[in-house]
């Protein structure tokens, strides 16, 4: 919202695009080099949470970044291609270590026999153990 309000002062290119896609970045880059200044200079959502968990969650659990696996279940397969870049890695590491499609989660899952409607329920770990519901319809 800070960077769409100083763009509408006149400190920034508008229309302001989203860059929460990575198969539409990968598309201003290669087909309208022209509107990159356009796009939005936030994350997407699976690399800002990447990042959290590899910096602040690390340090709050004690845990060094490398020896944590960051991996995102994405809708896209285009998300796959954004954790490979190289400006997203944080000291030389990436900061999202392994994509997963739903397609193959959903594969994996019935793969292992996992009943999701006989497993009982469980409190979300602490900390970042919060849940609004809040990003269940994103990308859909």
């Amino acid at each position: 919202a800070n960077e769409f309000l100083e763009r509408l002062q006149g400190n920034g290119k508008l229309p302001m695009l989203t860059s929460c896609s990575s198969a539409w970045m990968k598309y201003v880059e290669h087909f309208h080099p022209d509107m990159l200044e356009n796009l939005s200079t936030c994350k997407s959502p699976m690399s800002m949470s990447s990042a959290l968990i590899k910096t602040y969650f690390a340090k709050k659990i004690g845990v060094e970044p490398g020896k944590i696996l960051s991996t995102a279940v994405m809708c896209c397969t285009a998300k796959k291609y954004e954790a490979a870049r190289p400006e997203l890695r944080v000291n030389d590491m990436p900061v999202t270590d392994m994509v997963v499609t739903t397609r193959e989660i959903s594969w994996m899952i019935k793969s292992a026999g996992i009943d999701f409607l006989n497993i009982e329920g469980e409190d979300f770990d602490a900390p970042l153990g919060l849940s609004s519901g809040a990003g269940t319809i994103f990308g859909v």
